[in-house]
């Protein structure tokens, strides 16, 4: 199996140099990969260039087998066909049996969202006195008036801000770049942590950091610590919903479409590659409508 993982190596290499992937999506490619690999084992096949479709079909069974949801088996199979694909035009393989297989739909679900009543109260839950305080009412501020991902958030650096302009220059995946707007209450937020909780949280530190957001210690904040700080938020808030970092950028997105945004305009601001991530958010705002007219139609 020296040679199956020296592929493997090869093309998380490729994924770093020429594709310039962030970490988070390589180690998923890199997983599906080595379950594939535990699959050769159990199957007694020893080199990539063994694989058949016929294999291939026998490992969707067993995915599905282990009741994987659609679109885990999806990410699955576009991932190994991905690294089959580089196989082939490294000439490691003669054919390349993944790109016989067509991916299964995947579920619709809709993004859940939160209501401005349900806002309001997380927006009030935390102490502003406080050096954490500034930072997780700033922190709440910005996630909600940019959308931005949470790993997009963390990245942010001090001289990302534009206040003159009231935009952040966003890194988002694949080292793509785009400015996103903040409005009044964003910016009022982040002058106050910036002017005076963070520079408290800094004190903590013998290290010296431009990122935006710091942990209790002084550090850079993490993903990990920013849903740390939502679950805190909500306990403040005696609140029962369920939420999430994504859940914000839910709402960013159905609040806008609601208020007459287009499409294209929110598709820019969410960083979304495709047309195609943005239009779920048209399935909530029927949703919406459809409230709103159950509510009020007399004869609803």
């Amino acid at each position: 199996m020296e040679n199956v993982k020296k592929s493997l190596q090869l093309f998380i290499e490729y994924l770093q140099i020429e594709k310039n992937y962030s970490q988070y999506t390589i180690v998923h490619y890199e997983q599906a990969i080595e379950d594939f690999i535990l699959f050769m084992n159990q199957q007694l096949l020893l080199h990539f260039s063994d694989i058949t479709y016929s294999d291939v079909r026998l490992y969707l069974t067993e995915l599905y087998n282990q009741q994987f949801a659609r679109r885990t088996v999806a990410r699955k199979i576009s991932s190994l066909r991905s690294f089959f694909q580089f196989l082939l035009r490294e000439k490691l393989i003669i054919d390349n049996p993944f790109s016989l297989v067509s991916l299964p739909k995947k579920d619709q679900t809709i993004p859940h969202f939160l209501y401005k009543e349900e806002l309001e109260k997380l927006f009030e839950a935390s102490d502003r006195s406080t050096s954490t305080g500034q930072r997780d009412q700033a922190l709440l501020e910005i996630l909600y008036a940019t959308g931005i991902r949470v790993s997009e958030c963390c990245q942010i650096q001090l001289q990302d801000i534009d206040f003159s302009l009231g935009t952040i220059l966003v890194h988002g995946k694949g080292n793509k770049q785009r400015y996103v707007p903040f409005g009044s209450y964003a910016d009022h937020a982040l002058h106050e942590y910036i002017s005076n909780g963070r520079k408290q949280l800094m004190e903590k530190s013998t290290l010296r950091t431009n990122h935006l957001f710091l942990n209790f210690r002084g550090g850079s904040l993490t993903t990990r610590g920013v849903r740390h700080i939502l679950n805190n938020i909500i306990k403040r808030a005696s609140s029962t919903i369920h939420i999430s970092p994504h859940v914000l950028r839910h709402t960013f997105a159905t609040h806008l479409l609601n208020e007459g945004a287009d499409m294209r305009s929110v598709q820019e601001l969410l960083g979304h590659k495709n047309l195609s991530s943005t239009q779920i958010y048209t399935h909530v705002t029927k949703d919406h409508l459809r409230y709103i007219y159950m509510s009020s139609h007399p004869r609803a």
